[in-house]
């Protein structure tokens, strides 16, 4: 004889996940161009700092914000959306609307000294830490 437990609760958590992920894609088909979206980015640390690459195909250097503070990386941007009078979307899949990351690093950063480059459609930085943050070599002398 096998037994089956059922849990009402977690039936209904189910069903309420389930329609809360249908409004959200309904809502977002609706209007395509304002989406907002994730930028995909890879991290990569280090002794002297990190290395941040981010995907943003199709964007100019002046479609981009980089802003450097603590030990946070924020980038802003925005894919624009081409509009056609004499036609409707049937399927919108490229990217269009607003995009922000924020990421956290474990140690404070050097502002000052990172780098941005734009090639290919991948955003590159080059994120240095701060000088207190940098590990030192120690000579040890024979006394």
């Amino acid at each position: 004889m096998t037994f089956y437990y059922t849990f009402p609760r977690r039936r209904l958590a189910e069903m309420r996940h389930m329609m809360d992920r249908m409004m959200e894609e309904a809502m977002q088909e609706t209007a395509p161009h304002e989406r907002e979206m994730t930028l995909a980015v890879d991290v990569l640390a280090d002794d002297d700092g990190y290395t941040i690459r981010a995907l943003v195909p199709g964007l100019r250097s002046e479609d981009l914000h980089v802003e450097v503070l603590n030990n946070t990386v924020s980038i802003r941007g925005e894919f624009r959306a081409t509009e056609s009078e004499d036609a409707k979307y049937l399927v919108s899949e490229l990217p269009a609307g607003r995009f922000s990351r924020v990421l956290t690093l474990p140690t404070a950063l050097d502002p000052s000294k990172t780098e941005a480059s734009l090639s290919n459609g991948v955003l590159t930085l080059r994120v240095p830490k701060a000088e207190a943050h940098r590990p030192r070599t120690i000579e040890v002398k024979v006394a």
